[in-house]
């Protein structure tokens, strides 16, 4: 006799409904990264875009002087340079972005497109703003870059807009894709 394995199917009372409570939490894991994700990326977005003092070139609380802040410790100079010769057109590419990448991640719409989207803007804010942080742990950027990680490998399986397109797919063309 074998121990320590299983040889039954039955895996608990929800037999036959694709798995157990296990099984389910698995499944639904990453939707409360997934609604995290998205509201503080959409938060984000309309902060940039509702703060006056932050679309400016220069002045307290604006990009221009924040980036200008941070250029000799960032760990790549030439991407805050290139910030800095438009810093108000470069904040709404940022805050439009979020917004983008915010949306698409809550909706589940191309969403492996907005993890990506959302990993390269804390990629990019991790290498320019938040570089200097010490100890590194203390730099949030580097955590959100983490984060989006299992979104862009995954993507959006479950209630999301994404399955229901691939839903609708599968059922126009006979259930085999």
């Amino acid at each position: 006799m074998t121990h320590g394995m299983r040889t039954d199917t039955h895996h608990g009372p929800h037999f036959g409904d694709g798995g157990g409570r296990r099984d389910t939490a698995a499944r639904y894991a990453l939707l409360p990264l997934r609604v995290f994700l998205g509201v503080t990326f959409i938060y984000a977005g309309l902060d940039k875009l509702t703060d006056s003092a932050f679309m400016q070139d220069t002045g307290p609380g604006s990009l221009g002087d924040m980036m200008r802040a941070v250029r000799d410790s960032s760990a790549i100079p030439a991407l805050v340079d290139l910030s800095l010769k438009s810093p108000v057109g470069f904040g709404y590419a940022i805050a439009l972005g979020e917004l983008a990448v915010g949306i698409g991640t809550l909706l589940g719409l191309f969403a492996r497109l907005a993890a990506l989207g959302g990993a390269l803007i804390s990629l990019s804010l991790w290498l320019t703003v938040s570089w200097a942080s010490d100890p590194y742990y203390y730099g949030n950027d580097l955590v959100y870059l983490m984060a989006w990680i299992p979104l862009v490998l995954a993507g959006a399986p479950l209630l999301s807009l994404d399955a229901a397109l691939r839903a609708r797919r599968r059922q126009r063309g006979g259930g085999y894709r």
